[in-house]
């Protein structure tokens, strides 16, 4: 399926690695290579864990194919409305590659 959809709108991106990324899709191709901007990467701490959750910027951000697990549309409404400091989660784990 591709992506072209997506394009100039805001996506969240999860990759391989574990890691949520949002950002507004510019490019992307037949392998799956993703280029974002103002580009956001969440860290969502869990319950038990006194340092609260983050955002940190990375601007411009490719994303190679083979490290994208999912990608998917934005609320950005709904995005906006939420205090991503204030939220906790489970770590989500890594994907292996067989």
């Amino acid at each position: 399926m591709s992506l072209n959809h997506y394009l100039n709108k805001k996506v969240l991106v999860i990759t391989a690695d574990g890691r949520t990324l949002t950002g507004n899709l510019l490019s992307c191709d037949q392998l799956t290579n993703i280029v974002l901007s103002d580009t956001i990467e969440r860290v969502i701490r869990p319950v038990d864990d006194p340092e609260p959750s983050s955002e940190a910027s990375h601007g411009l951000y490719l994303i190679r194919g083979d490290n994208v697990v999912c990608c998917g549309l934005v609320d950005e409404e709904l995005d906006a409305s939420i205090n991503w400091r204030e939220v906790r989660g489970d770590v989500l784990g890594g994907t292996k590659h067989v």
